[in-house]
């Protein structure tokens, strides 16, 4: 046990790799360390500009993340047939429900933020008083419609856009079989106004009825909420960039997805709660999500995500300055033994 302890906290005080471009494309690496006027301080982190910018060009040239980010209504029409993105045997179609639901309009178009904050789920938040920090942000993204009522002090109560897999609504509100689940999911939902609920109903086979339930939901309540679906080639589009990065990411998780995507709409990317580790840079134990008790084998082959190889990868472009990582404590606090530090790299 000491000696995974100890090989654990090696791993983490390791300087993150370089991300290696293909032969004959644009070195992400290649201005490491630029500075320019526009360059700004943060403790012993730098903002490189010029990098973000850089990333942002070539995400480009594998997606339109306007209008990648939803399907629009007048793309499809009630009963149209939809094969399914990790199954392409299987398909569904466009329910008159969904149909309704569906933006006119991409739903971040025009939008451009000086900074966001793209907000996972880790036990790494828990003690950190990083909300008021998150909450600063002028565009807050959230995953899988998690709590944050409860834990607002650690992450902060802002959502500007939050992501929900179908197994949210089984997982945390009971498959809406109850009035009381129907109650807690509305309450939920309710709580974020006219945020963006952007729900990949169309992933894989077996969460559609699920997705549907959620959207009658909505619609019964009169919901402010604005809900969005991704396009059918968002994962794979975001897959293909990262590979030309020698990144190899079968299926990108949703904070991978969602910091690819903000390239195109935020300036300064700052991630919070990205820790895929049992323990802290300090040896201490971190729990899976900061809201529940599951527990999750990082590396397993069963898995459909390789989280350490994402967070290397965010940890280079950390150190790079095209993006923040905090890690640590946002603020003092006598439950974090007053530690202060905000980023581990």
């Amino acid at each position: 046990m000491v000696m995974y302890v100890f090989a654990l906290l090696s791993l983490f005080r390791q300087a993150a790799v370089r991300i290696n471009p293909t032969p004959g494309s644009s070195s992400v690496t290649g201005v490491t360390g630029a500075e320019g006027p526009s360059s700004r301080q943060a403790g012993n982190w730098t903002f490189n500009h010029t990098l973000a910018n850089l990333i942002r060009k070539e995400i480009l040239h594998f997606l339109d993340p306007v209008r990648d980010m939803s399907i629009l209504r007048g793309a499809v029409s009630p009963g149209d047939t939809v094969h399914y993105v990790l199954d392409r045997h299987s398909s569904t179609h466009i329910s008159d429900t969904l149909y309704r639901l569906l933006p006119s309009n991409p739903p971040l178009r025009r939008q451009y933020h000086h900074s966001c904050a793209i907000v996972g789920n880790s036990g790494i938040l828990l003690n950190s008083r990083c909300g008021h920090q998150i909450d600063q942000h002028p565009f807050v993204i959230r995953c899988n419609l998690a709590p944050v009522e409860e834990f607002s002090v650690d992450v902060g109560s802002r959502t500007d856009l939050v992501t929900m897999n179908p197994s949210v609504v089984q997982r945390a509100f009971g498959d809406l079989l109850t009035d009381e689940w129907r109650q807690r999911f509305a309450h939920r939902l309710r709580a974020l106004g006219s945020s963006v609920l952007w729900v990949p109903a169309f992933m894989a086979k077996g969460g559609e009825e699920r997705v549907e339930w959620a959207l009658r939901l909505i619609q019964e309540q009169g919901l402010d909420v604005r809900t969005a679906v991704p396009s059918l080639r968002l994962l794979h589009a975001v897959r293909g960039y990262w590979l030309t990065k020698h990144v190899p990411i079968k299926r990108p998780s949703t904070g991978l997805l969602m910091y690819t995507l903000a390239t195109r709409f935020c300036s300064q990317l700052h991630l919070y709660g990205f820790w895929p580790f049992p323990l802290d840079s300090h040896g201490a134990p971190v729990k899976y999500h900061y809201y529940d008790q599951l527990t999750y084998h990082y590396t397993s082959s069963a898995g459909p995500h390789v989280m350490p190889l994402e967070y290397r990868t965010l940890s280079a472009l950390h150190s790079q300055g095209a993006l923040q990582l905090h890690t640590g404590p946002c603020e003092p606090a006598e439950t974090t033994g007053g530690r202060t530090e905000g980023l581990v790299v």
